[in-house]
């Protein structure tokens, strides 16, 4: 296969992940107007975790993984299991073009963090890229005006603890396969998901409560046939996302898929015109085009700094695809 061939293939199975990825959107606001978000979370979880032996089947290997660094494994999950949460708890309150224009930040946060807790060197460049990536959060945000939306919050939440996790995760891939890391976050999930399913009892729902509060407090029910099975869905869409994911980051270098990434915002907002009639605001549309404009630029300039350094290695800017929870 020819390298340009095997670049638009890898792009595209980006796509179609991301495609994949945006299904979840769709589902949890569909019914995450009758649910709690742990009871989603706990369902979801269930069926995720017995597909971590798929990728350690593909792995090679069989048997309960195990690591040698669990306190780290389960400091991961637990900052996954917070990111994840809380994406859906924005989702119910926001329009799906704004929270993934929010989530676009998860690159800049990342390098951010980079610098702060490992030390990395970033030029002055860099530091505009992210200064305006991130004026462009607060456009979309609008903290104190009278359009803020308290679901900005867990969206902003779920991206800091999301870049948190990456950074855990770099520790870890050092000693623990995809696979391995892959486990542990979804037995996180499901532990914390019966751990917390309590809340919502002691607590009771809250009246006047914003949409994503209530989301979390909201009280069991047994769900229809339907929703459970679209709840159990959630698994399945985790797993071949996550496989065409790491396929794609296969087929082509992570310095060529990488930006594709963004397309994530396109779909976002193709699903909110098609089903929520949700039309971005154009502040919306100017935070996201800075947000998006600031992380390809760093993109950039990580690709042309590897590319002048000797056998640099060719990572993505992301996490390792297979082992986000």
């Amino acid at each position: 296969m020819s390298t340009l061939g095997s670049h638009i293939r890898g792009a595209a199975t980006l796509a179609l992940a991301l495609l994949i990825f945006s299904l979840q959107d769709i589902a949890v606001k569909w019914i995450g107007g009758s649910y709690n978000v742990l009871e989603i979370v706990l369902i979801r979880s269930l069926v995720a975790l017995p597909c971590t032996f798929l990728f350690l089947r593909l792995e090679g290997r069989r048997g309960l993984p195990t690591t040698t660094r669990p306190v780290l494994e389960y400091a991961r999950g637990l900052l996954l299991f917070v990111s994840f949460t809380t994406y859906m708890m924005g989702l119910a309150a926001l329009p799906l073009a704004e929270m993934a224009a929010i989530r676009n930040s998860g690159p800049l946060m990342i390098t951010l963090l980079s610098v702060l807790w490992l030390g990395e060197q970033v030029g002055p460049r860099r530091w505009l890229a992210l200064g305006v990536g991130f004026l462009g959060v607060l456009l979309i945000v609008q903290p104190g005006s009278a359009a803020f939306n308290p679901g900005a919050l867990y969206a902003l939440l779920a991206t800091l603890t999301y870049a948190l996790s990456v950074m855990v995760t770099r520790r870890l891939q050092t000693t623990d396969s995809s696979a391995t890391m892959a486990y542990f976050s979804s037995l996180v999930y499901l532990g914390a998901a019966v751990a917390l399913g309590p809340l919502s009892a002691v607590v009771g729902e809250q009246p006047g409560a914003d949409a994503s509060l209530a989301f979390l407090f909201r009280a069991w029910t047994v769900p229809t046939l339907l929703d459970a099975g679209v709840m159990a869905g959630l698994g399945l869409v985790w797993a071949g996302g996550m496989y065409f994911v790491a396929r794609a980051y296969s087929l082509a270098p992570a310095s060529v898929v990488a930006p594709f990434e963004y397309t994530a915002l396109l779909i976002s907002v193709m699903w909110g015109l098609l089903l929520w009639n949700e039309v971005p605001t154009w502040l919306t549309i100017i935070g996201a085009s800075l947000t998006v404009g600031s992380g390809l630029y760093v993109l950039y300039r990580e690709r042309r700094q590897k590319s002048r350094a000797p056998q640099a290695d060719d990572l993505a800017p992301r996490e390792d695809p297979v082992a986000t929870g």
